[in-house]
């Protein structure tokens, strides 16, 4: 083979190696965002079911939620947002990250209602979503929530970029590192 076509060749395997990490990424990021707007969904289920008002919908809407919002968790690790401080100890930017992704999620929620709305020819104001059941209250609720559920996504990811992943796995799941001896 010719050196330009190894060198074609070197480039395409780089180029699906990082089309693979990409992909693995967002699907961690996609599947814990699902699991946690699903469990919100049910906790709002639960709720409603004292007035007999209960909808499987919310769960598609949880579904393509976390679709949107994976892709977000990724551009905002992508940026290194939470990064931009000293990042020892490592508390401060998986705290940071994880309130970055509060509000950005928060956002985008507000930013899906508004579109909503104006595809069906609402006014803005009718638009804006009460979140958490309206006022400042509810949005701090929220945003609690979310800040409080991002914590441990954030603190693996951030974790598994300062240690490694494979020690990440080993250390969670008890299976050694791949070329380090057994560790107990």
């Amino acid at each position: 083979m010719s050196e330009g076509g190894a060198a074609g060749h070197d480039r395409l395997g780089k180029a699906k190696e990082f089309v693979v990490d990409e992909f693995r990424r967002f699907m961690i990021s996609f599947l814990y965002i699902w699991v946690l707007l699903g469990m919100f969904t049910m906790h709002e289920e639960i709720a409603l079911r004292t007035h007999g008002d209960v909808a499987l919908w919310p769960h598609g809407f949880a579904f393509v939620n976390a679709l949107v919002l994976g892709k977000v968790a990724l551009v905002v690790e992508s940026l290194r947002l939470g990064h931009r401080i000293k990042p020892t100890p490592l508390i401060w930017p998986i705290v940071l990250e994880s309130l970055i992704l509060a509000i950005l999620f928060i956002a985008m929620h507000v930013l899906e209602h508004v579109i909503g709305g104006w595809i069906h020819g609402e006014a803005l104001s009718a638009s804006v979503p009460a979140i958490g059941g309206g006022g400042a209250l509810g949005l701090l609720f929220s945003a609690t929530s979310f800040f409080v559920a991002m914590l441990p996504f954030c603190a693996f990811r951030i974790i598994a970029n300062a240690i490694g992943m494979e020690r990440v796995w080993g250390l969670l799941f008890g299976t050694s590192p791949a070329g380090a001896g057994e560790r107990r």
